[in-house]
């Protein structure tokens, strides 16, 4: 389906820690300017005032699974009311520095949680008849999911020597391998998502990315 067929537009960007996803915003949004749409850019956890004060406790404060999953959760549902429900019925594309597909990579798969628990979370937060047009009852998801699939060794070389690390850029590379196995178990199952292998200069990984947006005839 084209954009002009739609009411808005919800792109999500997901991969582990290193993948270089949110690099290639600029020129995401850049093509979608160009082809004469609004673009709303935001991420999670966070997109809201709210949200980004639950982002800073949950990269930064010691907790358990269920306690991170719920304030994921927490700042999931005023994005989804404040920011990119209403973006989306404006007719604009929102592009999403994570979503869902992560808190079922990083809490679910890697943490280890139960996704019987976080599918009922999904089911409280993301369904609505304010989030989006024609969808009242419905799943809030994204139309499209760019994956940035990245071997976990790979990642953990760039991330070494960067800036201080959060409590999940900090995690052991067994952890990243268990993320990247519920990205990819997430991938499988949904055909939204488009696998870019992020382990390719950056420039290929561009190409990819364009790509993949002209395949779902997103942009020209």
């Amino acid at each position: 389906m084209s954009l002009s067929d739609m009411k808005g537009l919800f792109i999500t960007l997901e991969g582990i820690d290193g993948a270089g996803k949110s690099s290639h915003l600029d020129e995401i949004e850049a093509a979608f300017r160009a082809a004469g749409h609004r673009v709303i850019r935001t991420r999670e956890p966070g997109g809201t005032p709210l949200g980004e004060s639950l982002r800073t406790l949950v990269l930064e404060q010691p907790m358990d699974a269920l306690t991170e999953s719920l304030l994921v959760f927490a700042a999931r549902r005023e994005h989804v009311r404040q920011v990119i429900g209403p973006a989306l019925a404006q007719g604009d594309v929102v592009l999403c520095d994570r979503f869902t597909d992560a808190t079922f990579a990083y809490q679910g798969a890697g943490r280890g949680f139960d996704v019987g628990v976080l599918s009922i979370l999904e089911q409280w937060v993301q369904v609505g008849p304010a989030l989006r047009p024609g969808l009242a009852g419905e799943l809030l998801q994204p139309d499209l999911t760019l994956w940035f699939d990245l071997p976990p060794e790979v990642a953990a070389a760039r991330l070494a020597g960067a800036r201080l690390p959060d409590r999940f850029e900090s995690q052991p590379v067994d952890f990243f391998r268990r993320v990247a196995a519920g990205y990819a178990e997430r991938a499988r199952r949904a055909p939204r998502f488009e696998r870019i292998d992020a382990d390719r200069p950056r420039e290929a990984v561009r190409d990819q990315v364009l790509s993949a947006l002209a395949r779902r005839k997103l942009i020209p």
